[in-house]
């Protein structure tokens, strides 16, 4: 069954690849005829797993059909796109896909401004380090026996309940327009005689980050929030009889023993960060001159403004490849850090 299965899959899509990709002049009209292989494909799997290894392959259908669903809507997709990017497809164009090699490779090595959107993500990642410290602050103080607690934990939580598109126009259109917003008139009674908020690079990069960093330091806060709730009373309590200052607390037990979370947050911060381009598509439009550009920014603007799926894919396709190699390798540095502060046991410990 499993055998006779794949059999077919496999022949329905090489099928369907020659004809798509002009090899041959016979072929299905649509994709379909492949999407009903695929289903008929993983349904072999799961049963003759079933039949084969009894109780062992029964408890593997409830993985199999999460795995066929990834591969699906995520691997088959991005190899799919991995095929557009080596070809020039403009929808502006009656030539459709064609095969061009690297061409699309080189076109991105000499473009200046997807350097300079990277360059930008650079940026951007590093602020995190800053709305980590503000989070922090904001979670140390809302853990603390302050008055209206619950009240100031909703209220902070309120920016992270808004959209980026509706903060871009609140905040990016509105509080921060150049001639009658309030931050503009704010900025004049303080004696700024023109305000523009967008009009310098470094003051739109600026501005930028604060309404992404307003939205989403909630989200650090109750991360961390929820870790020193979590943190054993003991520690803390020990700490105070033997005389430790707030900062000696602090730095070390409350942070060591917190570097598990923070590291945790962090990371889900910069891969939200990395996906930066509402805020910037509403508000600048990349502006001014490219200041304010990110990569889905950018690759946004190659789809919509000039249609060029091909050159938009390997775009996304390099910038995919480049998170998957950074957030690896900062979940390696995470994890040494957080053992060498003695937050993980090491390998012979566990």
């Amino acid at each position: 069954m499993i055998a006779a299965g794949s059999i077919l899959f496999v022949a329905v899509l090489a099928f369907q690849i020659l004809y798509a990709s002009g090899v041959t002049e016979t072929g299905f009209a649509s994709w379909l005829p492949v999407l009903y292989a695929y289903i008929l494909w993983a349904a072999s799997i799961v049963v003759g797993q079933v039949l084969v290894r009894g109780e062992r392959g029964l408890r593997a259908t409830f993985v199999l059909p999460a795995v066929f669903f990834t591969v699906a809507l995520v691997i088959f997709p991005t190899l799919f796109g991995f095929y557009i990017a080596f070809t020039s497809w403009n929808l502006g164009s009656d030539a459709g896909r064609v095969f061009n090699g690297f061409d699309n490779i080189r076109t991105m090595w000499n473009d200046p401004f997807y350097w300079n959107a990277l360059t930008n993500m650079v940026y951007y990642s590093l602020m995190v380090l800053v709305e980590y410290a503000i989070a922090f602050g904001l979670a140390l103080i809302l853990n603390t026996e302050i008055r209206a607690r619950r009240f100031f934990r909703v209220v902070f939580l309120l920016p992270f309940m808004l959209s980026p598109v509706a903060v871009s126009w609140m905040v990016g259109k509105s509080i921060m327009e150049n001639r009658f917003g309030p931050m503009a008139r704010l900025a004049r009674a303080l004696g700024w005689d023109r305000p523009a908020f967008f009009s310098d690079p470094w003051i739109a990069r600026m501005s930028i980050e604060m309404m992404d960093g307003w939205v989403f330091i909630p989200l650090i806060m109750i991360l961390l929030l929820a870790g020193l709730q979590a943190l054993p009373k003991e520690c803390l309590e020990a700490a105070r009889v033997d005389g430790a200052t707030g900062w000696q607390t602090f730095w070390r037990i409350i942070f060591p023993l917190m570097l598990p979370v923070s590291i945790t947050a962090i990371i889900i911060r910069i891969i939200f960060k990395l996906k930066l381009a509402d805020i910037v598509i509403n508000v600048t439009s990349g502006g001014p001159g490219g200041a304010t550009d990110t990569v889905s920014s950018f690759i946004y603007r190659e789809y919509r403004d000039r249609s060029n799926v091909g050159y938009g894919t390997a775009l996304a396709e390099v910038y995919l490849i480049a998170i998957i190699i950074f957030i690896t390798v900062l979940l390696v540095i995470g994890r040494r850090v957080a053992r060498r502060y003695g937050a993980l046991p090491t390998v012979a410990q566990s």
